[in-house]
Parts: structure tokens; C-alpha cells; sequence
């Protein structure tokens, strides 16, 4: 088996150390952007995480502090938005905010697709303020997600994307019914939607040939 390098691996590890970091503080009752928002001293909070994240995942707890050399480290960016605002997150590709409740249970994967809007990087903090709030209510997607200020070689666009997932693209009222919640926030210009399968395909738009499903 290849052996990981030290830089990918804590690349790794910190991915999963903030969906375990998010978990835990949901959880004992916050967000983490709600935390870092309100200005929240929540330092214990964290260390008392990590140390829960060291137990079930030693390698990869050592991995971080080898990486930024202790918890402070890794307790600054986040105070300051690493992992809530996309502007200010450069150690994952994407920030996630999942909606409330047992949304993943009895998913078909390729049944999910998504809307997906393209924003200006000046303008990408508040916009996914506005989904981010509204997905982690309940009242938008299953899932949404944004790109972040982390240089992404796999990126096709200049410009930031925010993706609004939905549970099933052949419910058209559920996706409309989300199209329509965007547009009263605010997003009205001309969006598409794209089914995971063609992404899973590696099929993307191209001149004279589109993958999207619906647009509205």
C-alpha cells in the first residue's frame, strides 16, 4: 500500500476533524458558524473535541499537530471564519451545511442533483450566508454546499459556485419548490440544475451541448 505524504494526510485528517468538530458542537447544541458569528469564546469547547477526535482517530490527530503544532493552531482560523465564510476558508476545498434531521437515510445517490450558482468571489460570503441559514432551518434543500478561497485544480470557473441539493430531481415540485425559495432570496437570474449522474459521468456543459436538467 503507498504510503500517504504528511501534507495530504493532514489535509485529510483536518476534512474529517471538522465534520467531527461540527457534529459534536451541533450536537451540544450549535452550529459552528452560529458559534464564530455570535462571537462565542468556544476554545474548551474544542479542545475537549479534539481530544475525543484523538481517541477514536489517533493517526490522524497526530497528523494535525505535527501539521500546525497544537490546538491553537487550529482554534484561531476558526474563530476568525476558517470553515463558515468561503473568503476566509483556505484548508478545505468546500464548506457543507446539512439540513436538519435524517435527510441521508434511504438517499439514492443518483437520484439527487442540484442547483447550481455561480457567484462573483466579492460576493460569495453573504450569498451563502443566505443559503447556509436557510438549509440548516430546514426550509431550503437537503444539503448545500460552497466553494472556498483554497485554490482548487479541479475547478472549471473563476467564479465561486454555491450548490442547493435536492432528495429526488424526478420530483419536479420539490425542485421548483426549492428554485422558487432561491429566487426569494435573491438569487433571480437564470440558475441550472444538474442530476448527479451526469457529474458521476464526468459530464460537464460544453459549447453546443448542455448537461443541465432544468433551468429556471
Amino acid at each position: 500500500m503507498e504510503e500517504i505524504d504528511p501534507e495530504s494526510l493532514a489535509e485529510i485528517a483536518y476534512g474529517i476533524f471538522e465534520i467531527f468538530l461540527n457534529r459534536e458542537l451541533r450536537i451540544r447544541g450549535s452550529y459552528l458558524f452560529e458559534l464564530v458569528e455570535q462571537g462565542t469564546d468556544f476554545e474548551a469547547d474544542v479542545r475537549e473535541i479534539f481530544g475525543r477526535f484523538e481517541e477514536d482517530y489517533p493517526e490522524l490527530a497526530e497528523a494535525l499537530l505535527r501539521r500546525f503544532g497544537g490546538i491553537d493552531a487550529i482554534y484561531a482560523p476558526l474563530r476568525a471564519g476558517e470553515g463558515v465564510l468561503p473568503s476566509k476558508t483556505t484548508r478545505m476545498y468546500w464548506i457543507v451545511q446539512d439540513a436538519p434531521g435524517p435527510a441521508a437515510r434511504g438517499l439514492d445517490d443518483e437520484q439527487v442533483g442540484k442547483w447550481l450558482i455561480f457567484v462573483a468571489a466579492e460576493e460569495v460570503d453573504e450569498a451563502w450566508r443566505k443559503v447556509r441559514d436557510e438549509t440548516a432551518r430546514g426550509v431550503l434543500g437537503i444539503s448545500a454546499k460552497v466553494s472556498t478561497a483554497k485554490p482548487n485544480p479541479d475547478s472549471r470557473d473563476e467564479r465561486s459556485v454555491i450548490y442547493v441539493y435536492t432528495r429526488d430531481w424526478a420530483d419536479e415540485a420539490d425542485v421548483m419548490r426549492v428554485r422558487e425559495r432561491l429566487r426569494d432570496l435573491g438569487f433571480e437570474e437564470r440558475i441550472g440544475y444538474k442530476r448527479n449522474i451526469e457529474t458521476y459521468r464526468g459530464e460537464y456543459s460544453e459549447e453546443g451541448r448542455k448537461v443541465t436538467y432544468y433551468s429556471a
